[in-house]
Parts: C-alpha cells; sequence; structure tokens
C-alpha cells in the first residue's frame, strides 16, 4: 500500500516534469493554470470575507487566556483548508467550462510520445467521443466531490470533525486523481462499471497521486498537469 501511494505521488511528479519539455503540454496546462488561479483568487477572496462566520461556528473566540492561542491556529489552519477548498472548488468550474477538451489533448499528446499514436474506437464520429467524455464528468468528478464538500462542512460541525474532514479529503483526492487517469478508459468508451471497479483496485495509488491536490497554491499547478502523468501511468500499466 505504501509503495503504490509513492507510486502515485511519483507518477504525478513525472507528468509534471514531461510537460515542463514539451511546448504543447506546456501550454495547454498553462491555459488550465491561468483559468483556475482566476476563479481561485475570486472564490477564496469571497471565503476569506466571510472567514469570521465561519470559523465563529466551528468554535466562538475563547474569554480564556489558556485557549485564545488554540482559537489563532485553528484560525490560520482553517484559512488553509479553505484556500484549498477555493482551488478545488475552482477546479471543478474550470473543468465543468471548458477543461474536459484540455484534459483530452493533454491526455492524446502524452499518449502519441509514448506509443506513437492515438488509439480510438472506430467508427464513432468525433463529436460523440467528445460528448461521451462530457457526460463521464457528472459521476466521475462532480458528483464525488461536491458531496465531499458538503461532508466537510457537516464534518465541522459535529464532534468527529476532524475525523470526517481527512476522510472526506482523502476521498475527494482519489475522485480527483480517478479523473485523470479514467481518461483513456473513457476516450475508449469502457463501461463506467469496468472502469469503477480498476479504480477500486487502485485506491492507494490514486490517493497518492491525489495528495499533491491537497498543498495550497501548488494544487492548482499539479491540477493543471495531472492528465499527462495519469496517461503515463495508464500505459506503464498497460503496456508491458
Amino acid at each position: 500500500m505504501i509503495k503504490s501511494l509513492f507510486k502515485g505521488i511519483h507518477y504525478n511528479i513525472k507528468g509534471l516534469g514531461l510537460s515542463l519539455k514539451s511546448p504543447k503540454l506546456l501550454l495547454l496546462g498553462l491555459i488550465r493554470f491561468v483559468v483556475v488561479v482566476i476563479i481561485t483568487i475570486a472564490s477564496a477572496g469571497l471565503i476569506l470575507v466571510y472567514h469570521q462566520e465561519i470559523l465563529n461556528l466551528i468554535w466562538s473566540r475563547p474569554t480564556s487566556n489558556w485557549l485564545i492561542w488554540l482559537w489563532h491556529v485553528l484560525s490560520w489552519l482553517l484559512s488553509a483548508v479553505l484556500i484549498g477548498l477555493s482551488a478545488i472548488l475552482s477546479y471543478l468550474v474550470s473543468q465543468i467550462l471548458f477543461s474536459v477538451l484540455i484534459m483530452d489533448m493533454m491526455s492524446r499528446i502524452t499518449e502519441k510520445t509514448v506509443t506513437g499514436e492515438v488509439q480510438l474506437p472506430g467508427g464513432i464520429p468525433l463529436w460523440q467521443q467528445f460528448l461521451f467524455l462530457i457526460q463521464q464528468e457528472i459521476p466521475r468528478t462532480t458528483i464525488p466531490v461536491l458531496l465531499t464538500l458538503i461532508l466537510i462542512v457537516a464534518g465541522w460541525l459535529t464532534p468527529l470533525g476532524p475525523i470526517i474532514t481527512v476522510v472526506s479529503s482523502a476521498i475527494a483526492v482519489i475522485f480527483l486523481a480517478w479523473d485523470n487517469t479514467d481518461l483513456i478508459s473513457a476516450r475508449r468508451m469502457i463501461p463506467f462499471g469496468e472502469r469503477f471497479r480498476t479504480l477500486k483496485r487502485t485506491l492507494p495509488f490514486h490517493l497518492g497521486f491525489g495528495l499533491l491536490f491537497l498543498i495550497p497554491f501548488l494544487n492548482i499547478l499539479f491540477l493543471s498537469f495531472a492528465p499527462v502523468g495519469a496517461t503515463l501511468y495508464y500505459f506503464d500499466e498497460n503496456i508491458k
């Protein structure tokens, strides 16, 4: 399990490294990066405006001098978490608007770099393939991550909040990682059930691949270039 976890981290970093060497991949990744940064700044600004109100829902400012330092630590921790969540929300917004196309293009370029060609399902028009990819975003990314964010907010309001927050974050990054590793399987129109079973068999890898998405600020960079590392992983696992 630990080996698979570090393997996931390795492939995410490896994909970023390859992207920096390829002008096409670098350009596409930077487009995603800039859009996510713009949306993140807007959403983070909105969230931080209501930072105090959110903190008061979790823990009102204590009157005891013995506890005030812990309250300040929680305040800074909450700020970091909110910024991280705003990046994930921004990723989802950009994903819904246009990033499905860019992710697929990045995956195709990487596939051609690795194998020399892009394998596509025969007899299916390009527009139909693209429509299928968009449809996959609903069960594959949007619903799981939004559900996870709801669980995180709910966790803040219960005694099990810290545990729920950690588990929810792990679920979110697993599905964000799968959103990238599933690109080729979805493009080849492999049934959803079969692809989901593959995810269940490789949960430690996807957790490792997604851990870098939890690092504030850097997560935007890794999210932008994640399709490259995910594609490299797919072919390393399937081409022996």
